[in-house]
């Protein structure tokens, strides 16, 4: 499939599970300047458009949504949200800067009762969090018995999380990437998880979708996302290898339908350059005159496609 990775990297199509659009055009700077990493219509970063996906892979599974929770809650997702019809819909958020919310709360203590929420969004929170582990065991709490929550942080496998609440901002900036993050998490994230009550599944573009269909949408493909459900004893599942990663049915079906698509659009621009070639040739022929009466003068292979271009030409 090398050759499909590379035909990938120059396909010019985007798109946008967010905002559901196909574009020609490559998505535009995101964060940092980071390239072709936002949607030009609807904002949507990398992580947006793999939950984009992940809510219509898991949605068969919600049933009849009760309560759902959306802690600091994203413009580029609030729609998909809302299209799960949950019966009460509550956008929470300690009011710090002017998003749309609700509710104004904080995630370490929570205005609602136990087992309240049957979905539970935490995107791009914990980490701003100083007592994330209160945060953690909040999810737990007000989590239904059937609830689940999807978690996401800024996180370095291979590594122990780097925290320190304390710090100044300037150095908050280079150690944790925001002068208002307070760490930024390693592997021991997931000890945190299970030591407040939380089993997981961690998912990642690269598991759920296959590497070509991240490239494509420009996801990161080793991004993970944590789905999290209560739990008595709760344990920390295996790491895998994301290079042993086995392809499911799903994987192998995208890698086909994308390899035949940049397949015809190879073949697509061979033709479209055949046409621009003949043309000129034909052009350069007829020096002003009618262009069929110089037909004789080109190779009989060469003449009988100039007849074609010249048949569909208007006038």
């Amino acid at each position: 499939m090398a050759d499909l990775a590379e035909r990938l990297g120059e396909f010019p199509r985007r798109y946008c599970p967010v905002c559901r659009t196909l574009r020609d055009k490559e998505f535009g700077a995101g964060p940092g300047g980071r390239p072709d990493a936002r949607c030009l219509k609807c904002g949507s970063l990398e992580r947006h458009r793999f939950f984009a996906i992940l809510l219509d892979v898991l949605r068969p599974t919600f049933g009849d949504l009760g309560l759902l929770l959306d802690i600091a809650p994203s413009p580029q997702t609030t729609k998909l949200l809302a299209a799960l019809e949950p019966r009460t819909y509550v956008r929470v958020d300690l009011g710090a800067d002017n998003r749309l919310v609700d509710v104004l709360g904080d995630l370490t203590r929570l205005p609602h009762p136990d087992n309240a929420a049957d979905l539970v969004i935490c995107y791009h929170v914990l980490e701003h969090v100083p007592d994330d582990l209160a945060a953690m065991r909040e999810i737990a709490r007000v989590l239904s018995p059937d609830g689940v929550g999807l978690v996401q942080v800024p996180y370095r496998p291979g590594t122990l999380t780097d925290e320190d609440p304390d710090a100044p901002e300037d150095e908050r900036l280079r150690r944790f990437g925001q002068a208002d993050h307070v760490r930024y998490y390693g592997d021991d994230f997931e000890d945190r998880l299970v030591a407040c009550g939380l089993a997981f599944e961690r998912v990642t573009p690269r598991s759920l979708v296959g590497a070509h269909m991240a490239t494509w949408l420009h996801l990161m493909p080793d991004e993970a996302v944590w789905i999290v459900r209560r739990a008595e004893n709760p344990t920390v599942p295996p790491r895998v290898d994301p290079d042993d990663v086995a392809a499911t049915g799903l994987t192998s079906t995208f890698d086909g339908l994308l390899s035949e698509m940049t397949r015809l659009h190879a073949r697509l621009n061979d033709r479209r350059h055949d046409v621009r070639r003949l043309t000129a040739q034909v052009e350069a022929l007829s020096g002003g005159s009618d262009p069929r009466q110089r037909l004789r003068s080109l190779p009989a292979r060469v003449a009988r496609r100039a007849r074609a271009l010249l048949g569909r030409r208007p006038g």
